[in-house]
């Protein structure tokens, strides 16, 4: 399962990658200075500071108003946070959640770090701890925002996207363990009704097991939609060991955490079939979108799609290579007009034991056609970087 509770992006296997020979490092980002683990390309700290969600006629903010409606309605004390800092430490990031020192998620292949000890948050569970100490002044929140992942290339997965977190705590003499979960469960039905039109029940919704490292029990909730199951959101019941993290005593306090994707839901909702799209200065696409689109039930109208450009890689691998750092290449040099890279050969060579992979890239901007020679001119330097910094042969 993803680390985070929501969110589309997927674990690698742990790389080797350090500061990525791609990303010029400034001496501080936000106030925070930098070091040599630094590996934030141009392309990933340009979309720092967008705020969609506090665009009402965003999509993405359209969604984050229809979830605080709900809570709000719910709990007229939850607080809402939607304008926290995305660097954190590795410390609020990992080491608080219980996030095993070794476990992919820390690695450079899958996290953007500024310095040894701060990272973009990959997840917004990262401010977790942080309002957890305010209880009793704070019993229930949800806190909102982009989060970051080195991440695969395709229609559904992006460097950037965005999460919702909420957190609901209990004085134990108050609520038994059992009434926890029935509230958790009541609760995120409701949402999940709200959000897509439906009435609980087992023919709509359904809870699976799960494993999170900061809750336990810890479920995903799926509905039925569009004539298939789909996964909504992760939850559960908050560690005893998160709860001392923050300061609270388990003997006395408990509560339920939950969060998810709203890039994946908004595109759902809303029909959209592209995440790049949510980037897009195109007014054809955010021309139709305003604030009462939820309410509208607007469905995205897609407007004609641009030729693709082709272009495969093939080469023999060192034993060091990690899919997510070719991916972060791509992305670096082509942006978002890289539509996909997709892995169509991997083989082991018999006699030398050496390893290749082909990966086909599809190139294919949202608002123009693309000529062969501006891909050919990209293409290129994707090779050389790709030669230089990951230590491949070409084929």
């Amino acid at each position: 399962a993803a680390l985070g509770l929501g969110g589309p992006g997927r674990p690698a296997a742990l790389g080797s990658a350090q500061a990525s020979p791609g990303a010029r490092r400034p001496e501080e980002l936000f106030g925070v200075a930098t070091d040599g683990r630094f590996n934030i390309p141009d392309g990933v700290r340009a979309k720092l500071g967008k705020d969609f969600l506090l665009q009402p006629s965003h999509p993405l903010g359209v969604l984050w108003v229809a979830v605080r409606e709900y809570f709000r309605e719910q709990d007229a004390d939850c607080k809402f946070i939607d304008t926290e800092l995305p660097l954190v430490g590795t410390k609020d990031c990992f080491d608080d959640l219980l996030v095993p020192p070794d476990h992919p998620s820390r690695s450079p292949s899958d996290t953007y770090y500024v310095n040894e000890d701060t990272v973009l948050r990959t997840h917004t569970s990262a401010h977790q701890c942080k309002y957890m100490r305010q209880y009793p002044q704070v019993q229930s929140f949800l806190c909102a925002g982009d989060v970051y992942r080195r991440d695969e290339i395709d229609a559904s997965h992006y460097p950037c996207f965005h999460q919702c977190e909420g957190v609901r705590l209990f004085d134990r003499s108050e609520m038994t363990p059992e009434e926890v979960m029935e509230d958790l469960k009541r609760t995120l039905e409701g949402l999940a009704a709200h959000l897509f039109n439906l009435t609980p029940g087992e023919e709509t919704m359904r809870w699976l097991d799960e494993y999170f490292p900061f809750t336990e029990p810890s479920l995903e909730l799926e509905i039925f939609y569009n004539g298939d199951w789909m996964e909504v959101l992760g939850c559960g019941v908050i560690h005893h060991d998160v709860l001392r993290n923050a300061g609270l005593d388990p003997e006395k306090v408990h509560g339920w955490a939950f969060g998810l994707g709203l890039e994946r839901l908004a595109m759902v909702l809303f029909g959209i079939p592209d995440i790049r799209l949510f980037w897009s200065d195109d007014p054809r696409f955010s021309e139709q979108f305003d604030k009462d689109a939820f309410k509208n039930k607007i469905r995205f109208k897609p407007f004609s799609k641009y030729p693709p450009v082709m272009k495969d890689v093939s080469m023999w691998i060192p034993e060091s290579f990690n899919d997510n750092d070719f991916c972060e290449i791509i992305r670096d040099e082509g942006g978002d007009q890289v539509e996909k890279v997709e892995l169509q050969d991997s083989f082991t060579h018999p006699k030398t034991g050496k390893t290749s992979k082909m990966f086909r890239v599809v190139w294919r901007d949202m608002s123009r056609t693309l000529t062969n020679d501006e891909v050919n001119t990209k293409h290129e330097q994707v090779l050389s970087r790709v030669v230089a910094e990951l230590k491949v042969e070409l084929r």
